[in-house]
């Protein structure tokens, strides 16, 4: 369980080769977490990743776990907890598409929706039905700016990111009172794979920074982390904007 300052002893991640993940990983791990899973499509990264945090003293294992395939998280997710309770569930997974590709290709916008929201769905709900059986633990689900208020250059990310925002808002209010932690988490642009190569927005960030602000987040049993934090006023007046000025901004 968690010691006094919020740092987990054991860590599931969903989405074990996402770069903000296992900087969240490896920032625990310097602090208290022993034991971790990497859940995610069985792949030389994942096994790299394992071996990388078990460099640094972490007992790690991989789980064999798809977002496209909802039908199988119950049974996958329900033999991680079954090893032991889990302090940490860190939902890191998540596609950003190619907005003007799936504009016209129908089916490829439905797998980032699928990815996005509905397996976040499907194992948030696993996990959270698992935390609350145990009777404390922490939910942590990023999900984005983006969702804030859908862009034309990627409403459909955009959208699948505020679909999930919301939902695990929810989830939070359906555990609270039951020991269980549910934070929602909004980086702004992120620089990673996923983001190479695309114009960076204004206060980009890292993932190393983003997992200082988990970690600071779990201590402090935050339910909504912006990072940065000045992100926060920003996306205030964004949502205030008129609809016809919002199209015309450079974004």
């Amino acid at each position: 369980m968690k010691d006094a300052f919020g740092a987990p002893q054991t860590l599931l991640l969903l989405g074990g080769t996402s770069e903000i993940g296992l900087a969240t990983a490896r920032r625990l791990i310097g602090r208290r977490t022993r034991r971790v899973y990497l859940a995610g499509r069985p792949s030389p990264a994942l096994d790299q990743a394992a071996r990388e945090l078990r460099a640094l003293g972490a007992e790690t294992m991989t789980v064999g776990f798809d977002a496209l395939e909802p039908d199988t998280h119950e049974e996958v997710l329900g033999k991680v907890f079954a090893e032991g309770d889990i302090d940490t569930v860190l939902l890191a997974f998540g596609v950003l598409g190619d907005q003007a590709h799936d504009e016209q290709d129908p089916a490829a916008a439905v797998r980032v929706a699928a990815t996005n929201y509905a397996g976040a769905v499907s194992s948030a709900l696993v996990c959270g039905a698992a935390l609350q059986r145990q009777g404390h633990g922490s939910l942590v689900v990023l999900s984005s700016v983006a969702g804030e208020r859908a862009r034309r250059s990627n409403f459909i990310y955009g959208s699948s990111k505020a679909g999930l925002d919301a939902f695990s808002q929810g989830l939070g209010d359906a555990l609270h009172g039951c020991g269980v932690h549910v934070m929602v988490v909004r980086p702004g642009f992120v620089r990673t794979r996923m983001t190479e190569g695309r114009p960076e927005a204004p206060m980009a960030t890292t993932p190393e920074a983003v997992a200082e602000a988990i970690e600071t987040g779990l201590r402090r049993r935050t339910e909504v982390l912006w990072v940065p934090a000045t992100l926060r006023p920003v996306m205030a007046a964004m949502r205030l904007l008129p609809r016809p000025l919002f199209r015309r901004l450079p974004m």
